[in-house]
């Protein structure tokens, strides 16, 4: 089933370029590809035992005997959950793109290809395969920012390029060094059977990986790319990437550098907490300088990223858990932000937030949606945004008190520009210019009700999720010692 719901958007993808007759047909079986891949990545993940520490739903087959490649897929509890939430973003991804007319048939290729990409990421086992769905997602996000994007849409999507290739090369070599020292790219192998690293120390492995993975969350210094691709890139590319393409590199994180070098994660997980604290506190205060509504979205994701750093580096079972909950979480709530910002710009053609104000009577139904991303956001108790913080920071207290209690100062700017964005954009003082903007039709809003679901679900009920993580990051979480990290 795994290889069905990695491979249906890509088969879809070739059928929208080579059998739909018109744009109508390009989207509806769009639509219909997403909706299937999400029914059978809900039906995985409802069927995950979490009983079992091994990778289920495994698919593993020689692939280059040659090298001892494997076409080796599985889900646990750690990569079920983001699969779902991949397959989930990818129907919001599609509705909200139901407008785009502007050779409709390559957008959609592109984004069902994107869609497939990352999902290989999250149920690879090899290494190899790992890599090559990596980059699978690497060229349908350049060419939607340069082709389909805005403003600066040639700048930011070479940057975006450049940070990334970088970012694969990095991998590429630490990948390579992994298999002539082990002779092996199978996961599992590697975490299971210590391995003498050759060419590189396993501190130096650790550290190529790292940033690596640390391009794609994306971590400070590593960041300045994002911005700039949020702000110039369609709608679709913007919910896609910031729902699960930096999840990525958390997930990378987790399930590669941490798991085979256990050694160098806790020698260097003070490291970690640092960079945690400057990209919480850094994104913090750079949200306040933005006055472009999708710019100011990209830098709260920065700093809501490094939430998911910070409950790495505890390398405990409860601050794992919390890293994990904040990227599914933030990946539902950021997806929505970039939803309801997306349809302001369709209706107002600006993202300005000082050209913007008094919104809400004129669009109620958007109002309400960008009230609960927003509140979801600034973590809220009963929304999910609560839940995944307050993991981190009972995970990562023991550990680094100083650290998590600067941290929390993220809480409180994230609670100050989200307030003061929702006031300006929608409550503010009415402009005349406003006076004749529509709401959102009903057909708009189903993707933004979808992730009002899932945002309300996990945080009434954090089991939801949280039971699956914690099945997933116990043996991980056992390299170090167990729960208490």
């Amino acid at each position: 089933m795994l290889s069905a719901i990695v491979f249906l958007p890509a088969g879809a993808a070739i059928a929208v370029l080579l059998l739909a007759r018109n744009d109508r047909q390009v989207k509806w079986l769009a639509l219909a590809a997403t909706l299937a891949t999400l029914v059978m990545a809900l039906v995985v993940w409802a069927r995950i035992d979490l009983g079992n520490a091994a990778p289920q739903f495994v698919e593993k087959h020689n692939w280059i005997t040659a090298f001892n490649v494997q076409y080796y897929l599985g889900v646990d509890g750690l990569s079920a959950p983001l699969v779902a939430l991949t397959a989930l973003l990818g129907v919001g991804a599609v509705l909200v793109s139901w407008h785009v007319d502007t050779r409709a048939k390559e957008f959609f290729f592109w984004l069902l290809l994107l869609q497939s990409g990352i999902t290989g990421v999250f149920v690879s086992l090899d290494l190899l395969l790992f890599f090559l769905f990596w980059e699978v997602e690497l060229l349908p996000m350049f060419l939607m920012i340069l082709v389909w994007g805005s403003g600066r849409k040639e700048y930011s999507a070479m940057k975006f390029l450049l940070y990334t290739m970088g970012s694969s090369a990095l991998m590429l070599a630490g990948i390579l060094v992994i298999y002539f020292s082990a002779g092996t790219f199978d996961m599992i192998a590697l975490r299971d059977t210590p391995f003498t690293t050759v060419l590189v120390t396993s501190q130096g492995l650790f550290f190529l990986l790292l940033a690596a993975f640390a391009v794609k969350l994306p971590m400070w210094p590593f960041h300045t790319w994002l911005p700039d691709a949020h702000t110039d890139a369609p709608t679709a590319a913007s919910v896609m990437l910031a729902g699960v393409m930096l999840k990525m590199g958390g997930y990378g994180i987790i399930r590669i550098c941490i798991s085979l070098f256990p050694g160098a994660a806790h020698d260097w997980a003070w490291l970690l907490a640092t960079l945690a604290v400057v990209n919480v506190v850094y994104g913090g205060v750079m949200v306040f300088r933005q006055r472009d509504l999708k710019r100011l979205i990209a830098y709260s994701s920065i700093s809501h990223m490094g939430f998911v750093v910070l409950g790495i580096a505890s390398l405990g079972q409860l601050g794992l858990t919390g890293a994990a909950t904040q990227m599914f979480t933030h990946g539902t709530i950021t997806g929505m932000l970039f939803m309801v910002a997306g349809y302001i710009y369709e209706k107002a053609h600006t993202r300005h937030i000082p050209d913007l104000g008094g919104l809400a009577p004129r669009m109620p139904l958007l109002a309400i949606g960008f009230m609960i991303a927003g509140l979801a956001s600034l973590g809220l108790p009963t929304m999910s945004g609560f839940v995944a913080e307050l993991l981190v920071f009972l995970g990562a207290f023991n550990h680094y008190k100083v650290a998590t209690l600067l941290a929390t100062l993220g809480v409180l700017l994230s609670a100050g520009y989200i307030l003061w964005t929702v006031q300006c954009v929608m409550f503010g003082p009415q402009k005349p210019r406003w006076s004749a903007i529509g709401d959102i039709s009903l057909a708009e809003a189903v993707p933004l009700a979808g992730m009002t679901v899932a945002i309300m679900a996990i945080g009434i009920y954090p089991a939801f999720v949280t039971k699956f993580f914690d099945a997933g990051i116990k043996p991980i979480a056992a390299l170090f010692g167990g729960p208490g990290g």
